[in-house]
């Protein structure tokens, strides 16, 4: 006799059906494709993470030993592994990114509200910062990195007032982080802090005249001419600052590709006794602003961190381009319904803790917010880490 709902299609009840449906539709996905469909395939895959497997072969075991049990769990029948990894490997995976990006704008807006940090800073705070993974040459010989290995790079633009990433591509290792910018969709009076490695006056520019703001490293080579001064506070001097300047390239090149006046903030950080210079085209914001919006590029650190020690994106089901993007995409989605999840029933434990109680609570009937009553629990090892949500 069933009493209750399994914990996981309580979780997978978050899923928008219709505009999944749509995703499908847009990249015709079911076309001549058979079996499974692609809300079996994304059941699967989404089971395999949340319950932390680390093969399909391990998720189909598992399910196959609970017979009688898929149609209770959200499955309307358990397909055999082959037939999954053909479906990864033939299904188009823009369907899964563009899912992923429709719950990345709903998870967006439910936590903008929540959001303490820089709220003396208008527009939209972005760190935009990119992460390797590791192949084996001989198994993904088309994801290009070094002579000795594949690899494939992980681009994000993560929404530092939320944590949430908002741009996600995924590339080759050998691809130059500066070429993102190619493909990030500019939003007006935002700003992104990025590192040394996506530094281009050509593209800066461009930053500026769609009245957008930078925040960066300078390199070490660059030549320019100080223009003038601006007069540092008290506190300023206090937080660290030491110089506030307004520049002009120098060099031929620099000077064409970026015409206009730049702003060099130098910093003292006690921490580190490190001092660091800082660029950006922002001429109004308070030097000590402008570090702390660098400083606060550590969350996309700490969001690769999170994703690779907690999702299932170290060992892939698949050896084809469309099976690795498949299972990333799939793996951001289960992310972001989590997020959901906590968002709609109030929880206080971080997001960490929520997956870890879902992994091994898969198969009970409780109603999924019983299963976070306690507070109580403090793991201090993973407290940076899972400071995200």
């Amino acid at each position: 006799m069933n009493q209750g709902k399994y914990v996981f299609a309580q979780f997978m009840e978050l899923f928008p059906r219709y505009e999944f449906s749509r995703c499908v539709k847009k990249y015709n996905g079911e076309y001549r494709l058979g079996k499974p469909s692609c809300l079996d395939q994304f059941s699967i895959m989404c089971f395999s993470q949340l319950s932390g497997r680390d093969s399909l072969r391990s998720a189909v075991m598992c399910l196959d030993a609970h017979k009688g049990k898929p149609c209770h769990l959200w499955f309307r029948c358990v397909p055999a592994r082959k037939t999954i990894a053909d479906a990864n490997e033939s299904r188009d995976w823009r369907i899964y990114r563009d899912f992923a990006m429709l719950l990345i704008s709903r998870a967006q807006w439910s936590y903008w509200w929540e959001s303490a940090e820089f709220n003396d800073v208008e527009g939209s705070i972005y760190a935009l910062d990119s992460s390797t993974i590791d192949l084996c040459m001989n198994l993904f010989p088309w994801a290009t990195f070094r002579t000795t290995k594949s690899g494939i790079k992980l681009h994000t633009l993560l929404d530092i007032r939320t944590h949430i990433p908002t741009f996600i591509h995924i590339s080759e290792a050998a691809r130059a982080d500066v070429n993102i910018w190619d493909g990030i969709p500019l939003e007006t009076g935002s700003w992104y802090v990025v590192d040394r490695g996506y530094v281009d006056y050509e593209r800066y520019y461009r930053l500026t005249t769609s009245s957008c703001y930078f925040v960066t490293r300078t390199k070490v080579n660059v030549k320019w001419t100080r223009v003038l001064s601006n007069p540092i506070s008290d506190s300023d001097k206090e937080a660290g600052i030491r110089s506030d300047q307004i520049m002009k390239f120098s060099w031929s090149k620099s000077k064409k590709e970026y015409p206009e006046r730049i702003r060099r903030v130098r910093h003292y950080d006690k921490k580190t006794k490190k001092y660091l210079t800082f660029m950006t085209n922002n001429m109004t914001a308070s030097p000590f602003v402008i570090a702390e919006l660098y400083r606060s590029k550590w969350s996309v650190e700490l969001f690769f961190k999170w994703i690779k020690q907690h999702l299932c994106i170290r060992n892939f089901f698949g050896r084809t381009e469309n099976a690795v993007k498949t299972q990333i995409w799939i793996a951001v989605t289960t992310y972001v319904l989590a997020a959901i999840l906590k968002k709609q029933l109030n929880l206080k434990q971080s997001l960490y803790e929520i997956l870890q109680v879902l992994w091994v609570s898969v198969f009970d009937k409780s109603p999924i917010s019983s299963l976070f009553l306690w507070d109580n629990y403090s793991n201090e090892d993973t407290l940076d880490q899972t400071s995200l949500f």
